[in-house]
């Protein structure tokens, strides 16, 4: 898990001023992955004191920006938020409690990065979401 100093360091390195909500903020999307914004607000909150709930949307939106977390939301959720940036992973979602997990893309070619016509786009990223029960739910169904 990173540090003050290295949450600190990132903000640097991405060229935003270090402010002591944008480490708070920062913090809660690395310790509470795939969090949505009142989880991070929470978190934020139970470091810092009193934060306005506009105060973590702007230093959501400048972290997002600035490519320190990605935010992602799957068709009829919440935003989510998450620190894991820079690759091309996808994610896997229970229907029944929502529950959202990291799935690697195809290893070698990716398939999910040719389209069958990119209509002259260049593609760099695709977003695809698999849709299934979690195990907890599967388990939760299984009748006694």
């Amino acid at each position: 898990m990173p540090t003050t100093a290295d949450y600190e360091r990132m903000l640097r390195d991405a060229d935003l001023r270090v402010t002591r909500p944008r480490v708070a903020v920062l913090d809660a999307v690395h310790r509470l992955p795939h969090a949505d914004t009142e989880s991070i607000i929470g978190a934020a909150r139970a470091e810092l004191g009193d934060l306005s709930h506009q105060a973590v949307y702007d230093v959501l939106r400048a972290l997002t920006s600035a490519d320190l977390v990605r935010r992602i939301q799957p068709s009829g959720a919440v935003a989510r938020y998450e620190s894991r940036v820079g690759d091309n992973h996808h994610h896997v979602v229970c229907r029944s409690c929502g529950a959202i997990a990291d799935v690697d893309c195809a290893v070698g070619h990716a398939p999910c990065l040719t389209a069958s016509d990119p209509h002259g786009f260049t593609v760099d990223e695709a977003e695809v979401v698999y849709w299934g029960v979690c195990p907890a739910c599967s388990t939760a169904r299984l009748p006694q």
